[in-house]
C-alpha cells in the first residue's frame, strides 16, 4: 500500500473540493449543493451511497466483503450564519453565510479519505462508514443522525472525527480521553411587568430593573451551588428590551447558555435558573416565561481510541505531531452524540499557531493540515481494523 502516492495524486483535486464547498457555504439542514457534491465526488468509487436519513446528510459505506470491524468516519458540512471578510478567490458567495468553523476542511479530509480507502480497499478487514453530517451548529443534527440508526447496518464499532483548531501547529493531532467539550444549554427568559411613561415608574413594574436583578442573580448559581473543582459555565448573552428613551417596556428577553462537563452538575441548571427568576419576579409583582434547552451533551473521548490516534499520529505522521490535550474545552459539539453510541475518538487538528479562530470572519481551514487529516482518518482505519 503506497498511500502517500496516492494522497500526492488526489491532494490537487481534494483541495480544490474544499475550496468550491468553502464558496457556497449551506446552514444547518439547507446543505443541498453540498450533498450533491459529496454524492457526485463518490459515485465513481465502489462506495455504496445510502439513501438520507434525515435530507441532506450524505452516508457511504465502503464493504470488501471480509469479517472485521466497522470503522465510522465523520465529517460535519454546515456554515455559519457570518459575513466573511477574507479577500481570497474562493470566498463566500452567499451573503451572510461562511465556512467559519472548518466544516469545509472536515469534509474534503473525509472525501480525500475516501478516495484513498477506496483505492486500497482489497487491503480492509471490515467495513468503512463515511458519514457526512449536516447541521452540527446550533441544530446538534447529529443526534437525529445516531436517532435514525446511522451507527447500525452495519453496527459501527468505532467511530472517529477531526476539527479544525487554531493555537496548534500546522496538521499537529490532538486529543484527551475522557470529556474532552462540554454540555451546551440554552435558555430563554420573558420577564412580564407593567409599561408606562418613564416619567411615572411609580405605575409601572419595571422588566428591565427586574432583569437585571435576575442577571446579577444568576451570576451566583456556579460560584454559589456548585464546588469551586466543578467545571460549568453560565452567560447571559442577550438582554433585550424597550424601543423608547422615555418609555418603561412591558416586557424583555434574557437569553444565554450553560456549559458544564458532569451531567450531575449539568443536570441542576434548569431548576436554579428558574428558581432565581422565580422569586425575583415574586417580589417584584412581574410573571415570567422560562425555557430551557440541552441539544449537546459532553463529548466523552473512550481512552483506548485516544491512545491509539496517539500513537497513528507519531508513527505516521511525526514523533511532534501529537499534543496531549490538557484541559477539556467548554465548547459544544454534537459528535458527542456518536460517541454516546458508539466508542471512539474526537480529535483537533491545527491550522496554525496563529491562525484566526474558529467562528471569526477571517477564519479560512489551512489546506496545509488536509494531507494529514486525509492521512490520520486512513491510518486509524487501518489500525482499528488490525490491518497495520
Amino acid at each position: 500500500m503506497n498511500i502517500k502516492k496516492i494522497i500526492d495524486r488526489i491532494l490537487p483535486e481534494v483541495t480544490e473540493l474544499r475550496r468550491a464547498i468553502h464558496s457556497n457555504p449551506e446552514i444547518a439542514g439547507n446543505e443541498f449543493d453540498t450533498a450533491k457534491l459529496i454524492r457526485e465526488t463518490l459515485a465513481s468509487t465502489d462506495i455504496e451511497l445510502l439513501k438520507p436519513y434525515l435530507e441532506t446528510d450524505v452516508v457511504g459505506v465502503l464493504e470488501d466483503g471480509k469479517a472485521g470491524k466497522c470503522i465510522g468516519l465523520r465529517a460535519d458540512i454546515d456554515a455559519l450564519p457570518l459575513q466573511e471578510i477574507n479577500d481570497i478567490p474562493y470566498k463566500s458567495q452567499t451573503a451572510g453565510l461562511m465556512h467559519a468553523c472548518g466544516h469545509d476542511g472536515h469534509t474534503a479530509i473525509l472525501l480525500g479519505s475516501a478516495m484513498v480507502l477506496n483505492e486500497i480497499k482489497d487491503e480492509l478487514k471490515g467495513s468503512v462508514k463515511f458519514i457526512f453530517q449536516p447541521g452540527e451548529e446550533v441544530a446538534a443534527l447529529g443526534k437525529d443522525l445516531v436517532e435514525a440508526g446511522v451507527l447500525e447496518s452495519p453496527k459501527t464499532d468505532a467511530v472517529f472525527a477531526l476539527h479544525g483548531f487554531s493555537n496548534l501547529p500546522v496538521g499537529v493531532i490532538a486529543g484527551r480521553a475522557g470529556a474532552t467539550m462540554a454540555a451546551a444549554g440554552f435558555f430563554k427568559i420573558k420577564i412580564i411587568g407593567r409599561g408606562g411613561h418613564c416619567s411615572k415608574p411609580e405605575t409601572c413594574i419595571d422588566p428591565i430593573v427586574i432583569g437585571c436583578q435576575v442577571v446579577n442573580q444568576l451570576q451566583t448559581i456556579v460560584s454559589r451551588h456548585f464546588g469551586p473543582q466543578d467545571a460549568a459555565c453560565l452567560s447571559v448573552c442577550r438582554f433585550d428590551g424597550g424601543q423608547n428613551c422615555n418609555v418603561i417596556p412591558q416586557e424583555i428577553i434574557l437569553e444565554g447558555s450553560t456549559r458544564f462537563l458532569d451531567s450531575a452538575v449539568g443536570d441542576q441548571f434548569p431548576e436554579l435558573i428558574e428558581n432565581v427568576v422565580k422569586g425575583i419576579c415574586l417580589a417584584s409583582g412581574a410573571s415570567y416565561e422560562f425555557e430551557y434547552k440541552l441539544p449537546y451533551i459532553p463529548t466523552i473521548n473512550t481512552a483506548e481510541y485516544v491512545e491509539m490516534a496517539k500513537s497513528v499520529a507519531t508513527e505516521y505522521l511525526g514523533s511532534d505531531m501529537w499534543r496531549d490535550t490538557k484541559k477539556s474545552s467548554m465548547g459544544g459539539e454534537d459528535f458527542s452524540y456518536f460517541l454516546q453510541k458508539c466508542p471512539g475518538a474526537y480529535c483537533n487538528i491545527g491550522m496554525g499557531e496563529d491562525h484566526p479562530a474558529i467562528h471569526n470572519q477571517k477564519f479560512d481551514f489551512n489546506d496545509e493540515a488536509l494531507r494529514n487529516g486525509i492521512t490520520f482518518f486512513v491510518m486509524i482505519t487501518l489500525k482499528t481494523m488490525g490491518v497495520i
